[in-house]
């Protein structure tokens, strides 16, 4: 069927040639030359091109007023303003050179249209010409470059000491805040520890060995299904594969172990860690930290004029200051139900679209007050229920 309807096309396309061809023949028989320029006919052609010019620009200010201001909503971060300017100043470039080349298309298409009387000059070289549509661009996209630097660099540098530290942990398809504590230092963290009860993978001295005791569990368990297994065949090539890939899992948490001194894993004990939403105080900045625990996936925050993408293996940041709470945003935009947002802008799978979580701006007390009553990692509550969970794990991988 594929070959018929190929064979098909060519002859369509086949009787198509011909058929021009015939008209083609059967014009210059009855006298219609189509190869011949009517002067009267160009001559109006000309004159279109300034009619479809002047509608064609006409358009394009519409466009511009009815659709701008939908563009981008308004900017809730210091650095935001510098972006829409820097944004703003690339959209007058690219506006001016559309108008000036624009113009100038239809200007000589409706003045140089053929004439009887006007004979083509044949220009080889021209080394102003040259000149100019070299040396003028080139100035105009150094300033572009250097104005795009020089806001970046301003954008990324280092947070200062009193910002707030936040971490975004992102996997498919979830978003996870976590908070420094007190010491304003997010915990350690490792792929080697992230399990049921500690997704972040946080390292502290409880979490070691839990870890420890988990995958020694694991692995007594991969020695049995081993031995009872048959012998040669896929299972058994399969379990002997994860059976050493614990092992040297197991290697990697006795090194932490070893390392592990009073201090050394000290710092996650205190971090918060929040889901669904998080909250920033207002006119303070905030100083975040990215990682991902699967594929490539970006934070994206678009009334702070934030976006950087989250990598495996590979820790990012980014730093800001918000200028308008939610809550003043509500009355700006007129909807009670606003929120700020943050959304995953890297295609990372089926449930893309479902990544994300709400940003809460508040005044500094407020955010304090939130802060305070967000459970620690270690806390009471928190280790219990860690540790109830762990228990039950183990006793269901013995059963």
């Amino acid at each position: 069927m594929t070959i018929l309807i190929g064979l098909l096309a060519i002859l369509v396309l086949v009787a198509l040639t011909q058929l021009v061809r015939v008209f083609e023949i059967s014009g210059k028989l009855r006298g219609n030359n189509q190869d011949k320029v009517e002067y009267g006919e160009n001559k109006f052609r000309g004159f279109s091109w300034l009619i479809f010019g002047a509608a064609y620009f006409g358009f394009f200010a519409y466009l511009v007023y009815a659709y701008g201001p939908h563009m981008l909503p308004e900017s809730a971060s210091e650095h935001g303003v510098t972006v829409d300017t820097l944004l703003n100043f690339n959209f007058l470039i690219i506006t001016i050179a559309f108008v000036i080349t624009h113009v100038l298309l239809f200007y000589f298409a409706s003045k140089y249209y053929w004439s009887p009387n006007r004979k083509a000059e044949f220009i080889t070289h021209n080394n102003k010409l040259e000149l100019i549509w070299t040396t003028f661009p080139a100035i105009i996209l150094a300033i572009i470059i250097i104005y795009g630097l020089s806001t970046w660099n301003e954008m990324t540098k280092p947070a200062g000491e009193d910002a707030v530290v936040i971490e975004l942990y992102s996997k498919q398809f979830d978003w996870t805040a976590r908070y420094a504590g007190k010491d304003k230092k997010l915990g350690a963290s490792d792929i080697n520890f992230i399990n049921t009860t500690n997704p972040l993978g946080l390292i502290t001295p409880e979490t070691i060995q839990e870890r420890i005791a988990e995958v020694e569990g694991e692995i007594t368990k991969l020695q049995e299904e081993i031995a009872n297994s048959p012998k040669g065949g896929i299972k058994e090539k399969n379990l002997t594969d994860k059976f050493e890939f614990k092992k040297r899992q197991l290697g990697k948490l006795y090194a932490f172990d070893r390392k592990n001194t009073v201090d050394q894993y000290a710092s996650a004990d205190d971090d918060k860690i929040v889901k669904v939403e998080f909250y920033i105080p207002v006119n303070r900045q905030v100083d975040f930290r990215f990682r991902s625990q699967d594929v490539i996936h970006s934070a994206y925050m678009p009334h702070f004029r934030a976006q950087m993408n989250t990598v495996p293996g590979t820790p990012t940041s980014f730093q800001f200051t918000p200028t308008i709470t939610s809550k003043e945003m509500k009355l700006k935009t007129g909807n009670p139900d606003f929120e700020y947002i943050l959304l995953c802008n890297k295609i990372c799978g089926a449930a893309h679209y479902n990544m994300q979580m709400n940003i809460i701006v508040v005044s500094e007390a407020e955010y304090e007050q939130w802060l305070s009553e967000q459970k620690t990692f270690t806390s009471v509550e928190t280790a219990e229920n860690r540790k109830t969970s762990f228990t039950n794990n183990s006793l269901a991988e013995k059963n």
